[in-house]
């Protein structure tokens, strides 16, 4: 059984995913142990609960120090003996031990087709502002792997979805989520749990 972290910040919307993938078996051989947030009043933190998942908030603004708040987050981690955290929409910059400690064990969504419209400055509703203001007609989501840099670990899956005229940031957010991050976070978790997927050499290997 892979016991899994979901690290969120906001809504938990790809939690939810997450949360029915389970309950429909469209992830399989997964447990969630923990939901963790950066924010008291995150709404995935309600989700969890409501589901019968542990919550805790960890916010850096409760330690003097940002190195307390890291070894609080790895602390927090390690007890629940975790295969693999999930950061689903988690804006917190995770501390370098906490990456090499899970190499090959966190994984990230992000809402665009990487190597486009990623890195530093490129989270929610920035990205698909960002999209819009390019003019390009087919954006997505990406699936990948964490590593040291931001949004440059090995890719998993990736799903493209069309931009249509009179698209918002918010409409074009919605849809990314329904069609891509939806689907892709799901079938990597569960890809993950049954031994389809592993890391070679910095390489996603499909098994």
């Amino acid at each position: 059984m892979l016991r899994v972290g979901v690290l969120v910040s906001g809504g938990g919307t790809n939690l939810q995913a997450i949360i029915d993938g389970i309950k429909n078996k469209v992830i399989t051989n997964t447990e969630i142990e923990v939901v963790i947030s950066n924010k008291k009043d995150a709404y995935a933190l309600v989700r969890a609960k409501e589901n019968g998942i542990n919550a805790e908030c960890i916010s850096p603004k409760d330690f003097a120090e940002r190195k307390d708040f890291n070894q609080a987050l790895i602390d927090t981690l390690d007890k629940y003996k975790l295969d693999l955290i999930v950061l689903a929409g988690f804006l917190v910059v995770l501390p370098p031990e906490m990456i090499s400690k899970y190499r090959n064990k966190i994984i990230n969504i992000h809402p665009s087709l990487i190597p486009s419209f990623c890195g530093n400055g490129f989270y929610g509703l920035k990205v698909h502002e960002k999209a819009l203001e390019r003019g390009v007609k087919v954006t997505g989501a990406t699936v990948h792997f964490v590593d040291e840099g931001t949004d440059t670990g090995p890719i998993i899956y990736q799903k493209a979805v069309d931009i249509l005229p009179g698209d918002t940031p918010e409409v074009l957010q919605k849809r990314v989520m329904e069609q891509a991050e939806w689907k892709i976070m799901p079938q990597a978790i569960n890809d993950i749990a049954n031994g389809k997927i592993k890391v070679v050499d910095n390489k996603v290997i499909y098994q």
